[in-house]
């Protein structure tokens, strides 16, 4: 496994990019701003290896026809079904692509839902998934559909425990809120919430998250554990009648959630 360093480079209200080097070369993840993501090479003295893109919203890819413009030969990654202009390299689920300058190989994960063509991506133990899966919670549903989201969570569930998570917001706090209001009683939710509150105050990132952690404490991956049914059933005044229902129930919830 070479030796990469992972960097979280905020940018807007509560957004990352993630800059990936071996000290040499780089990787973007989602450079929704070109200053940030340009800044970071050029004090780092480091190559541009690939941007990759994990969906079409304007915070995501914004910055892409700036560096593009700056360093011409630079591969872009992206989602083939979310027509993205400046892609050059459009994937899509199961792919495999390698950065050969980071010795860094990723799997594509089709997360389609938040939009119809939203994927993430997975290599080295890490998973970069945008707006897919945030710790404690998950995008919005604009271009999809329940199902949809069923789908692209339990393809992340199922990834090994130790999975770090990069997502592109710094949602997490205000996720938690959610979560507690779901889960009460959730003492491991509440543990990871003390942590969180405290990186926070520090001045630093929640992220990453894990797997582990994200099936601990996040509802959207616990649809089937009974004090979320339970609660959905309480909110809903009807029982969810399997796990979709309760998912997509769940998500109408925390769309108009207020703490």
């Amino acid at each position: 496994m070479p030796a990469l360093n992972v960097t979280p480079l905020p940018f807007a209200h509560d957004n990352y990019l993630w800059l990936i080097d071996n000290a040499r070369h780089a990787a973007l993840v989602d450079p929704g701003e070109a200053a940030t993501a340009l800044a970071a090479l050029e004090n780092g003295s480091l190559e541009p290896a690939a941007i990759l893109l994990t969906h079409h919203h304007h915070d995501h890819t914004g910055g892409v026809e700036e560096i593009v413009a700056r360093y011409p030969k630079i591969p872009v990654y992206g989602p083939s079904k979310d027509d993205i202009a400046s892609v050059s390299h459009p994937v899509e689920n199961g792919d495999r692509i390698c950065i050969e300058s980071l010795n860094f190989e990723l799997q594509v994960i089709g997360v389609a839902a938040h939009t119809r063509g939203h994927v993430a991506y997975l290599g080295h133990g890490m998973l970069f998934c945008g707006d897919a899966l945030f710790s404690a919670g998950c995008g919005r549903v604009f271009e999809g559909s329940p199902s949809d989201l069923e789908l692209a969570l339990g393809r992340l569930a199922r990834l090994n425990d130790e999975t770090k998570v990069y997502c592109a917001h710094e949602y997490t706090l205000a996720n938690l809120a959610f979560a507690r209001a779901v889960e009460p009683e959730n003492t491991e939710r509440d543990r990871y919430a003390a942590r969180c509150e405290a990186l926070r105050e520090q001045g630093k990132p929640t992220l990453p998250s894990t797997i582990a952690i994200e099936r601990a404490i996040n509802p959207f991956l616990r649809t089937d554990v009974e004090t979320v049914i339970k609660a959905v059933a309480t909110h809903c005044d009807t029982r969810p009648a399997n796990m979709l229902s309760c998912l997509a129930a769940l998500r109408a919830w925390k769309d108009v959630f207020k703490e």
